[in-house]
């Protein structure tokens, strides 16, 4: 490591540097600010202090300071000013210097101290700022774990509902990859669309509450069962959603916008969201709220597309697995009643990467 000593006395810069040298630095020198600045560039990692003069020809130790600072803004700056002129220090300080000392020097002692003080000061700024590295680095990696893990807790909940429905299928995981694809073409952003990923595969977790002799019964539903079979999305925002005021999530999701807004937890929010409104339908005639149209979240219009194609091409333990042709009719008729009429269209447009995922995760 080396000190460079800018200043136009070459006497000066000898007795500096000597005096240095003897003290185990190693100098470098320059006449001027430009030459300085021209080793500064050159040696810059090497450089543990500059001690520069402030009037010298070429360039002055103002504009070097001024170029220091902005190229090497750590590294300590120690002035050379006249006795008597303390306002150009100060000027000197104002524009980045760290300390000065006046000329002439009579006693080196003076340019030790503040070299060590001003090495010192330079020593606690580092380790200050690579302990702030590490901790930030070490939030990110905490963060990062914390999100896996949540993120792992989110797809055992999907599975589990899942092998509460369809023992062996792969349904909440092409939910899930058409969901973000679709998304992608509707012009959602990416990290939306992986969001939408992650969550669309909750959006029937409400199920794991139903009673099985409703929710696999192979026949069609009585009105007392179907109205038990649509709690199911009141049910899943209570285990996504958090207790607040001493109220339940379902007394909260009473009021759709709680569910929307409501929490602390960007990716908990979303999967409430899906939830609570992918049984809406585009014309209000859906439930639980007969919400109608663009009120109902546009996540919540993407799965419902997803999860009624996906559902009518599988096979269930109450019905066989429809021709894919008849599911896309169906999806066709759907829209501007059941579905979002541009969904849909966003739909036609990526159906062969939408095969592409249900050959890939088939059951």
């Amino acid at each position: 490591m080396a000190i460079l000593i800018i200043d136009d006395e070459d006497g000066l810069r000898r007795a500096l540097s000597a005096y240095l040298e003897d003290m185990d630095y190693e100098t470098l020198s320059a006449e001027n600010g430009l030459q300085g600045l021209e080793t500064l560039r050159r040696e810059g990692r090497r450089l543990e202090a500059v001690v520069v003069d402030l009037n010298m020809p070429v360039m002055d130790g103002y504009a070097f300071i001024r170029h220091a600072v902005e190229e090497v803004p750590e590294l300590p700056l120690v002035v050379l000013s006249g006795v008597g002129v303390v306002e150009d220090a100060l000027r000197a300080m104002r524009l980045g210097a760290w300390d000065f000392i006046t000329k002439p020097v009579h006693r080196m002692e003076v340019l030790e101290h503040t070299l060590r003080k001003v090495l010192e000061r330079a020593r606690l700024i580092r380790e200050n700022r690579e302990y702030k590295e590490n901790l930030e680095a070490l939030v990110r990696e905490r963060t990062a774990e914390l999100e896996k893990t949540r993120r792992q807790v989110m797809q055992r909940l999907s599975r589990a509902a899942e092998y509460k429905d369809n023992e062996t299928g792969n349904h909440v995981v092409r939910v899930g990859e058409i969901s973000a694809l679709l998304a992608r073409a509707m012009g959602l952003s990416e990290q939306d669309c992986e969001q939408l990923r992650d969550c669309a595969p909750l959006h029937d977790v409400g199920k794991i509450g139903i009673p099985d002799h409703i929710l696999l019964k192979p026949g069609k539903l009585t009105d007392e069962e179907m109205e038990i079979m649509q709690r199911h999305c009141h049910y899943g925002c209570e285990i996504l959603g958090p207790l607040t005021g001493g109220q339940s999530a379902i007394e909260i999701c009473a009021d759709p916008e709680s569910v929307m807004f409501g929490g602390d937890n960007e990716l908990l929010r979303l999967a409430r969201v899906l939830a609570m409104f992918h049984h809406e339908r585009w014309d209000g005639s859906g439930y639980p709220f007969g919400r109608k149209g663009g009120d109902i979240p546009l996540q919540a219009r993407i799965v419902s597309v997803v999860d009624v194609f996906d559902a009518l091409t599988s096979e269930r333990p109450y019905k066989p697995a429809l021709p894919e042709e008849d599911c896309l009719e169906i999806i066709r008729a759907g829209a501007g009643t059941q579905f979002d009429p541009e969904v849909v269209d966003a739909f036609f447009t990526v159906l062969e990467e939408i095969r592409r995922i249900r050959a890939m995760w088939k059951d």
